[in-house]
């Protein structure tokens, strides 16, 4: 009996070995197969920048040189997100799996009290150089500071990628190419006329440079040489940064004289379907339907023909804000109705203000993909949801008000999971 147990014993330690190795040549193999694979894919990248990159820089008037300099030994860098290597197929799904949070946490007070005390003190230290760059372009010194905050934490958040390296990656295997395409060209464009060197053009992972984070496009069109150096410094140059900011903030329409918004209260009599870019009225109008500021004092200018628009970025669930066509140039910076708004907002803590008034309605985290369903839903039937893509816009948040007045519902403008298991 004990013979039996003892074979036994053997035969399960001889099997598991047997396993163990059966196991690590498969993670072997494996891990040869994605070598090969990778290898595959580095070759075409080599085959892609000297067939189609190097073409297309030439016709930009980038030399041989600098090409090479920046390209020839460049490798892919595989930890970058978002990618999809040729002959790769990501599915629509993957894509929408995201949960979509509450608003109000965009704006963590933690974070807000931290940049305004640290942008207070920057407003004095840098004071000169801001009033320079005030009096030239027109943009409040507050707004500048708020996007250096947002951007960079005033530059103490340094990039840490190599532009050239991300934008090639991007360029060739990212999902989203044909915007990074361009990007990369630009990038090797700075490093033809602004002699800096490939090292110097530091980038996050998504390739915006520098404490303002400025795509390469973007640099050559709107970075300025604010200290005289000679050089557009976004990187180690305050000066240069935040004239940097002004600038491109002035040639997309920054109004000088105008803020970018005010929190209000809308009255239920007033739908929060009038929201949006496209349904502006002078601030006059809107004050003739009952709105105020959230403070209950007058709304500024409100006898004024100036056009103003209702902004509900969670609908009934959250603050109420008139925002000025300035609020629009701050999305030309980033295309997000909470980011202009974070602007706008930090820059009033700057100015001494406090926080809103209203309260962020907490709400359960959504799914993209569930998002995108109801707007292919609400567009099947007649909406105008603006763009198909998992995210409460605008355009999707009056269409949820339209399709609940349709349906004798209460009127939220804002989704949760029932609102989307009944429009499904």
């Amino acid at each position: 009996m004990m013979l039996i147990r003892y074979v036994c014993c053997v035969f399960a330690i001889l099997l598991a070995i047997g396993s163990c190795t059966l196991v690590a040549a498969e993670r072997s193999l494996a891990q040869a197969q994605r070598s090969a694979s990778r290898q595959q894919v580095e070759d075409q990248f080599r085959e892609w920048l000297a067939g189609t990159v190097w073409p297309d820089a030439q016709k930009q008037g980038i030399s041989r040189k600098t090409f090479d300099r920046a390209l020839a030994r460049l490798t892919l860098d595989w930890n970058l997100p978002e990618l999809q290597p040729p002959g790769q197929t990501t599915s629509r799904n993957d894509q929408q799996q995201a949960e979509f949070q509450n608003p109000g946490l965009y704006f963590s007070e933690g974070q807000l009290t931290s940049l305004a005390t640290a942008g207070g003190n920057l407003l004095k230290q840098w004071g000169s150089a801001l009033t320079m760059i005030e009096q030239r372009y027109g943009v409040p010194r507050e707004i500048i500071v708020a996007i250096w905050g947002r951007e960079s934490y005033f530059g103490r958040v340094r990039p840490k990628h190599q532009a050239v390296r991300v934008l090639a990656t991007q360029a060739f295997m990212g999902r989203r190419r044909t915007l990074y395409y361009p990007e990369l060209l630009a990038a090797l464009l700075i490093l033809e006329q602004d002699q800096w060197p490939e090292e110097t053009l530091l980038s996050s992972w998504a390739g915006a440079m520098g404490q303002p984070q400025l795509l390469p496009s973007k640099f050559l069109r709107y970075a300025i040489d604010a200290d005289g150096d000679g050089q557009r410094d976004i990187w180690r140059s305050v000066p240069d940064s935040l004239a940097s900011i002004a600038h491109y903030l002035h040639e997309h329409g920054w109004k000088q004289g105008r803020s970018w918004g005010v929190e209000v209260r809308v009255p239920a009599s007033v739908s929060c379907t009038l929201e949006g870019p496209r349904q502006g009225k002078p601030v006059r109008e809107w004050t003739q339907l009952g709105l105020a500021r959230a403070d209950q004092t007058s709304l500024p200018d409100e006898s004024s023909d100036a056009t103003a628009f209702l902004l509900m970025p969670a609908g009934r669930l959250g603050p109420a804000f008139l925002a000025s066509e300035n609020f629009y140039v701050l999305k030309h910076y980033n295309e997000s109705d909470l980011y202009a708004l974070f602007i706008g907002h930090l820059a009033d803590r700057l100015r001494g203000g406090s926080s809103f008034q209203a309260a962020w309605v907490p709400t359960n985290p959504l799914r993209r993909g569930d998002i995108w369903a109801m707007q292919e839903r609400l567009q099947s039937q007649g909406h105008d949801v603006g763009k198909v893509d998992g995210l409460t816009g605008f355009a999707t948040r009056t269409a949820i008000g339209q399709w609940q007045m349709r349906n004798h519902r209460a009127e939220t403008c804002f989704p949760d999971a029932s609102l989307i298991s009944m429009i499904r």
